[in-house]
């Protein structure tokens, strides 16, 4: 048996020594055409140490997880920053700054007011029936110009409460012998005018002024609101009434301030 033949017993780390540069099975080239052979238990130790690894590696992953902020979570839960505009935007009654909105949500000014620039740009590309605008120094929604028609009429037409016939004597008799107090009133139409009286004040047409002093009766005088809604500077500017008057009206005045007398 030649020294080529001889057999030369493996290490206990199941690595060979160099010799004849045969590749055993499971083997692989090393350094210096080494052969290096892969035995169970390095494969195993190879194994348990990658296992221990991840296991260590998810370990580190979820205790970041745990004691990490948990303010993204909460964030994502609440309404986003358009959500959070519109919203503000849709309850104020006049134009409100930047600035006031940006400390509500708690956010920089630079981004709100971008945020509030690429709403008004949206509502815009959209065509919608309102828009964002930034009048004195805020923001605020508005009814979209090509819209005014439509919303005139409604407001017009679809809002406006008219008066009643009664309701509409009831403000002449007024406007005309103001201060004037119920029982005149009544005495001039003929009828109970308690409620009438009540519907126009509530409508802010007229408001009391004071009290007879005779009498202690509440006296009743047209407003400002009034004169607004007839078009008119002052109550020199109401038609004169005499023509229109029947010819009995002096005496049922007599009348009644014969009974207030009484």
């Amino acid at each position: 048996m030649s020294m080529e033949d001889e057999a030369v017993p493996a290490g206990d780390d199941g690595a060979a020594p160099r010799g004849n540069g045969k590749l055993p099975p499971g083997g692989e080239r090393g350094p210096q055409d080494g052969i290096v052979a892969a035995g169970p238990r390095a494969l195993d130790e190879a194994a348990g140490g990658d296992a221990a690894g991840s296991d260590a590696d998810g370990d580190a992953a979820d205790g970041d997880t745990a004691d990490g902020d948990a303010g993204p979570a909460e964030d994502a839960a609440g309404p986003g920053l358009r959500a959070s505009l519109e919203a503000i935007l849709l309850v104020v009654d006049e134009p409100v700054p930047e600035i006031v909105i940006a400390q509500v949500l708690e956010r920089p000014r630079e981004e709100v007011a971008a945020a509030l620039r690429d709403l008004a740009a949206s509502y815009d590309a959209e065509e919608r029936g309102f828009d964002l605008r930034e009048v004195a120094g805020g923001w605020r929604y508005y009814t979209r110009a090509e819209c005014a028609p439509v919303v005139e009429r409604f407001v017009r037409d679809g809002q406006e409460v008219r008066l009643t016939q009664a309701a509409l004597e009831t403000l002449a008799v007024v406007a005309y012998r103001q201060p004037v107090n119920r029982a005149r009133v009544s005495a001039v139409r003929g009828v109970n005018c308690d409620s009438v009286l009540r519907t126009l004040t509530l409508r802010g047409l007229i408001e009391e002024a004071g009290t007879e002093s005779e009498t202690g009766a509440i006296l009743y005088r047209t407003t400002g609101y009034f004169l607004e809604r007839l078009g008119l500077a002052s109550l020199a500017e109401l038609p004169d009434l005499a023509p229109f008057l029947p010819e009995h009206v002096e005496d049922v005045e007599d009348a009644v301030d014969e009974r207030q007398g009484t």
